[in-house]
């Protein structure tokens, strides 16, 4: 009677774990995708206020921009993670006061980096200018975007918290009311500006850099809101006695040594772009006299105006391939061979069935695209909105694979793969600018990770001996439903009027409604998400 009890109290306890899961997987979801949403869509009416210096506008904005996202990664370094391990730990271990005090210690900590990594992009801000080719206009966006920083490690410290109770919808919540005040200051500061006031675009960009400070407060915000919701701001501020010690300081030590290789790898294609932006403008300085203004221009074609719609295919494609990564670590290290090649050729395959089509069918669409989001397209911005999308998916397939063969135990390895990548940027990036000049940049990017993507895979394939059999057979099945998916977004596009939102929304829909029917008619969805997804086809009736 005892060990029925037992049984029942596991199976309850299991449920529960599985449903806090799906709820923290939902909400994580929802989050990301309506702020990477939200963070494409602003860019329509901001650009087109920006009037005739739309184009330098987004290239200084992306210059901030690109430095910033740097700078937020190596100030928080991993630290976030290593606070819901442990808070998940001691909350196990009903130790809940160990808890409460290593949050304190660590905002304490945290704080002092947000200063000193907030200090040294301030005081460092002309500096990146000049590298950048900005000049004094990205000065003052520098400086707006380091008292995000300041912000930034601390509040990542509450939601690392957040995530260690596998409550994931303060997280969530915080995500999505960081990016509708950011993009609602951005549009409010940028109308008033262009529209009303002066007409300082420089100012009006500096406003826009600016709303990512003013969204971070909001975000933190809704965290402390959290925390009193559920009575822990006390409890964090004056922790009762604990029944275990922990050294903070040495956790910070550990946690910062053990994320290096994460950091480095999992900012390459941050890196890839700091160099694009400290040299296209010095090399093509060499070649002719280009002014300021004109190399800002070519930038954005090639870089600040494609990011906007890439950045949010490889997030949602990288998303995507990573549901699995916890479990192809927690297989690799059990020795369940079979069920480690199977997860890694799953998530290849998963990542394929979202990528490659949604690739395709933006570079039929990207004309159209393009003039949606800022104007009808010469022909060089439309060839290297193309390209752009196309290299997407080489970018997207290395954020994917880098951390699964971290998954696998192989960092160091991965760490050297990153090198010779990085290796073969720097050597080809000034022949590339010279005898190319705005593809320059791209081509040298795309050679460099379709070597890192080839390496990767490789290594992969010998370290878990998946199928590449299946997983090509998937992936040809992946390339002639794309291929179907094609033809009918070409004849649709061809028989639709003269109007880019009907045809891209007609187009785009038909597309995507044929490419569906025929991954749920070849069986794809019950192959990909199992029961989930033979539901899926039953409430959509195919």
């Amino acid at each position: 009677m005892e060990n029925a009890e037992f049984i029942e109290e596991e199976i309850s306890n299991s449920q529960n774990q599985q449903d806090k899961m799906l709820a923290g997987t939902f909400w994580m979801t929802a989050g990301d995708f309506l702020s990477k949403i939200l963070g494409a869509i602003y860019i329509i009416p901001w650009y087109a206020w920006m009037g005739s210096h739309a184009d330098q506008a987004n290239a200084l904005f992306s210059m901030g921009y690109n430095v910033y996202a740097l700078f937020l990664l190596i100030s928080t370094a991993g630290i976030p993670v290593a606070i819901s391990r442990e808070v998940a730990h001691y909350n196990a271990l009903r130790d809940y006061n160990m808890s409460y005090r290593l949050v304190r210690q660590m905002l304490v900590f945290m704080a002092i980096l947000g200063v000193f990594f907030a200090g040294v992009m301030y005081l460092l801000a002309p500096f990146f200018a000049t590298l950048s080719g900005g000049g004094k206009d990205l000065i003052p966006v520098m400086k707006s975007l380091s008292l995000a920083v300041l912000i930034f490690p601390s509040m990542s410290v509450i939601r690392g918290y957040f995530q260690g109770l596998s409550s994931m919808k303060p997280y969530a919540l915080s995500q999505l009311m960081e990016q509708l005040v950011r993009v609602i200051w951005m549009l409010v500061t940028a109308f008033t500006i262009m529209k009303v006031g002066s007409g300082d675009w420089v100012k009006a960009v500096t406003q826009s850099t600016t709303a990512a400070f003013i969204g971070m407060i909001a975000s933190l915000a809704v965290l402390i809101w959290s925390l009193m919701k559920q009575g822990d701001i006390a409890k964090i501020a004056n922790p009762g006695q604990s029944h275990h010690q922990i050294d903070a300081v040495k956790l910070l030590t550990q946690t910062l040594t053990q994320a290096i290789p994460f950091i480095v790898i999992g900012s390459a294609i941050q890196i890839f772009k700091l160099i694009d932006q400290s040299t296209f403008p010095h090399v093509m300085k060499l070649l002719a006299n280009y002014t300021d203004a004109q190399l800002m221009v070519f930038f954005s074609y090639f870089s600040a105006n494609t990011d906007k719609l890439t950045m949010v295919l490889i997030g949602v494609a990288t998303t995507l391939g990573g549901v699995s990564i916890p479990l192809v670590t927690s297989a690799y290290v059990k020795g369940e061979k079979n069920e480690t090649a199977h997860l890694i050729s799953y998530s290849i395959q998963l990542f394929s069935v979202f990528m490659i089509p949604a690739v395709v069918g933006m570079s039929l669409l990207a004309r159209e695209i393009y003039t949606i989001f800022y104007v009808s397209p010469s022909q060089l911005q439309l060839n290297l909105f193309i390209f752009a999308f196309l290299q997407s998916f080489l970018l997207a397939a290395y954020a994917m694979l880098s951390p699964m063969l971290q998954a696998l135990h192989h960092s160091r390895t991965a760490m050297k793969y990153f090198a010779i990548a990085l290796g073969l940027k720097l050597l080809l990036q000034v022949p590339a600018i010279y005898f190319y000049e705005s593809y320059g940049p791209m081509i040298a990017t795309t050679v460099s990770f379709a070597l890192g993507v080839y390496l990767f895979l490789r290594k992969i394939q010998r370290v878990s001996r998946f199928s590449t059999k299946v997983t090509i057979r998937g992936v040809l099945g992946i390339l002639f439903m794309t291929l179907l998916m094609s033809l009918v977004v070409v004849l649709v596009k061809w028989f639709m009027p003269n109007n880019v939102v009907l045809k891209t929304v007609a187009a785009g829909g038909m597309g995507f409604s044929i490419y569906l029917i025929l991954v749920a008619k070849l069986g794809y969805l019950e192959k990909l998400l199992g029961e989930k997804g033979t539901s899926l086809r039953r409430k959509l009736h195919i």
